[in-house]
């Protein structure tokens, strides 16, 4: 059983930056974010494999986003910057086994979300 404790969601203008948390229990192989805007479907954001680090970005923050884990800590990141009001949205950390990640099914825990709001 894995529990995932989400924080470092807020409001910010567009261009600024925010950082997002997720504290995981329990052993990791894989992390991933994803977010759902209002009315849209649920869609991937990035993901980290916990044994060496590797990647993988959604096209639509590839270059801006950053994904991170501190094994230590047993908690992943996700470093936005350049925030755009198409970032507005519910983001959610989940755990799960397969790389890179990108679907929902591939994920068995999830956290509860926390909200992103950028602003024009």
């Amino acid at each position: 059983q894995v529990q995932l404790v989400e924080s470092g969601g807020g409001s910010v203008q567009a261009g600024g930056s925010l950082r997002l948390s997720c504290a995981a229990s329990g052993r990791i192989f894989v992390m991933g974010w994803f977010r759902q805007a209002p009315g849209k479907e649920r869609e991937f954001v990035a993901s980290i494999k916990w044994s060496g680090g590797s990647t993988y970005y959604a096209d639509s923050v590839k270059g801006r986003f950053t994904v991170s884990r501190d094994n230590a800590k047993n908690t992943m990141y996700l470093q936005m910057n350049s925030l755009k009001p198409d970032d507005t949205a519910t983001y959610y950390c989940a755990a799960g086994s397969s790389f890179p990640g990108t679907l929902q099914r591939g994920y068995d825990y999830w956290s509860q979300g926390t909200q992103v709001t950028v602003s024009s």
